[in-house]
């Protein structure tokens, strides 16, 4: 008889910091403790917690281990799960808790700072249950949804619940999703299609992942459902080729699905037909457009196409399309089943439910969180994410990747929705949340978003192959400290040029980065051209590292740290630096243990 579960992170995160070697381990312990019977080892999706991997958590009591080795396992079966004792030094100590735990108290997973604001829709199996188990995903209500709308609903019924739930599209444009599939479902043709758009690609990003790895079945299932409501009898889930575990637990799922009947022909005996195919991206960014990932389907260069006419009139292979991302497909099982009623409860008035992000950046507990659309962006930060690490302030947070834009500290109180992104000139993206500090130049981070966004242009149309390499032309001037305030105008009114004219979305929000930080943070732009400095330190053109004599001890680290001997002086007599050899490399600063190298 079972009476404990050893739950081991399989998702990407923890697999990087060495969870695969965790079961094995596991397993030869619990042989030689004889605790075989008694034990069972599941290998989950990714928990959330993802800078604490590899993570185990321990059921019945829920003890949350973190960081833990290879060489931990012996410890954590003879003391734990042979004697009943918790490992102490592996216990999760909880960053951001108001009350800190007693160092001999176990930490549940529930109890956390991090999980007790969120609530767990499109993750809630991640974590949970084997991925690689169609018996376990069953257990948990899995494809009762699509059971419920192949024998108790009509197509029109099943578009009425999107409808009336108030879903948006996850993916960054927030378009309703009922609204989406009854355009589809209202073309006739002898062939329809559903594809699911895998191809996460903002920098920071890992929703769409972590819901592949920890729950393929909830996508499939999701899929059947949108292709009954629409019409469609086959779907594609087009998956970047850089998330090898995500499409190992899809290729799984699929098979599983097949052999138990809930995948191909006559599904549930209602006379509906599904079958269900995996496309494999190389990565570029522009085939999370629609249209440009339908073209790579397709067999041909991913490239965007003129819209009208729409996907829902000729998307894929020219027949109507419905397209949807990882997580809007991930919420649908479960508004089946509890009603569109309990969905629209969640939320704010135009923004229903709850968003994924995954939290990066300068920010205590990163990983990937699950809240109710109107959570502040300060309870994100300061209370889920356990504030900012070495004492430093909040200076914005970017949302929406090389899309987006960004959050100043002034409105940290801002409730994150669609509608209040937009009005202060971001927007939700994908769900890509990165937290940035005092010591982040913003100026550096538009031309960090713009060099992406300049590489992975197809350069189909003008204003955005061309554009953007002139925006990044300029941001590269004033960065390097030869820009003019005639260039901050030039600049500015190239992001709206581009921004109107470009063909497709990744175009059209390449300049949003610049604009939000031209917005909030134009003195920054001024100080570049007209002081000709950086105030956070990071324009490497813009700084001069000096010794403060006061505090220069003589003892030579840096100088012997130098790479170029730029540093001069006698032993325990001040040094100085010469900035006409200094090459700004920092290794002098962070050598010297006396505070004595400033960089202004």
């Amino acid at each position: 008889m079972i009476r404990s579960q050893v739950l081991i992170c399989g998702g990407t995160g923890c697999t990087s910091s060495g969870s695969a070697a965790l079961t094995p381990a596991f397993e030869e312990e619990l042989q030689k403790n004889g605790l075989t019977e008694e034990v069972k080892l599941v290998k989950t999706g990714c928990f959330g917690l993802c800078a604490l991997g590899p993570v185990v958590i321990i059921y019945p009591d829920g003890t949350f281990y973190s960081h833990v080795q290879k060489e931990d396992v012996a410890e954590i079966v003879s003391e734990h799960l042979l004697k009943g004792r918790v490992v102490e030094r592996l216990v999760y100590n909880d960053v951001g808790a108001d009350v800190q735990e007693e160092a001999a108290k176990a930490v549940a997973l529930s109890d956390t700072v991090f999980y007790k604001s969120q609530k767990r829709v499109a993750l809630r199996n991640c974590g949970v249950i084997n991925p690689e188990s169609i018996d376990e995903y069953i257990a948990m209500d899995g494809y009762a949804a699509l059971g419920k709308v192949l024998t108790e609903m009509t197509p029109e019924e099943v578009i009425q619940v999107m409808k009336d739930s108030g879903l948006r599209g996850r993916g960054g444009g927030g378009f309703p999703t009922g609204l989406k599939w009854s355009f589809t479902a209202a073309n006739k043709a002898d062939q329809k299609y559903v594809v699911c758009n895998a191809d996460e690609g903002d920098p920071g990003a890992f929703m769409d992942r972590s819901v592949l790895e920890g729950d393929p079945h909830c996508i499939i299932e999701a899929m059947a459902i949108c292709g009954y409501a629409t019409g469609a009898t086959e779907g594609y889930i087009y998956v970047r080729a850089e998330y090898p575990i995500a499409v190992k637990r899809l290729e799984i799922a699929i098979a599983q699905a097949k052999e138990y009947g809930l995948l191909g022909k006559n599904i549930f005996e209602s006379g509906f037909d599904f079958d269900l195919h995996i496309r494999l991206g190389a990565g570029a960014f522009v085939c999370g457009e629609e249209t440009a990932l339908m073209t790579s389907i397709e067999g041909n260069r991913g490239e965007p196409r003129p819209r009208p006419p729409y996907p829902a009139v000729k998307g894929l292979f020219q027949k109507p399309t419905t397209e949807n991302n990882v997580e809007t497909f991930a919420n649908v099982p479960q508004i089946i089943l509890k009603g569109a009623e309990w969905f629209a409860s969640m939320g704010t008035e135009r923004s229903k439910g709850t968003k994924v992000f995954a939290l990066g950046g300068n920010i205590n507990n990163t990983g990937l969180v699950e809240i109710p659309m109107g959570t502040t962006l300060r309870h994100i930060i300061e209370d889920i994410g356990g504030g900012i690490p070495g004492g430093k302030k909040f200076k914005a947070a970017q949302t929406g990747g090389p899309s987006g834009g960004c959050i100043p500290a002034s409105l940290i109180d801002t409730e994150i929705d669609y509608d209040n992104l937009t009005a202060i000139g971001c927007m939700m993206g994908s769900g890509g949340l990165i937290v940035m500090d005092e010591s982040k130049c913003m100026v550096d981070i538009a031309k960090f978003f713009l060099d992406f966004t300049v590489d992975e242009s197809c350069g189909k149309c003008t204003p955005c192959r061309i554009g953007t390499v002139r925006m990044k032309e300029l941001l590269e001037k004033i960065t390097s400290g030869n820009g003019t305030l005639e260039d901050i105008d030039k600049l500015e009114e190239l992001a709206y040029y581009i921004k109107a004219n470009s063909l497709c979305g990744l175009g059209q929000t390449a300049p949003n980065p610049v604009l939000a930080t031209l917005k909030f943070f134009r003195d920054e732009y001024v100080a570049h051209v007209v002081d000709k400095k950086c105030p956070a330190g990071v324009c490497k053109d813009l700084l001069q590292y000096k010794i403060i004599a006061d505090k220069c001890k003589g003892c030579t680290a840096c100088s012997r740290v130098c790479p170029v001997n730029a540093i001069s002086g006698t032993v325990k007599q001040p040094h100085s630096i010469d900035p006409a050899k200094c090459i700004k490399c920092g290794s002098c600063m962070a050598k010297c243990k006396f505070g004595a190298i400033i960089k202004e």
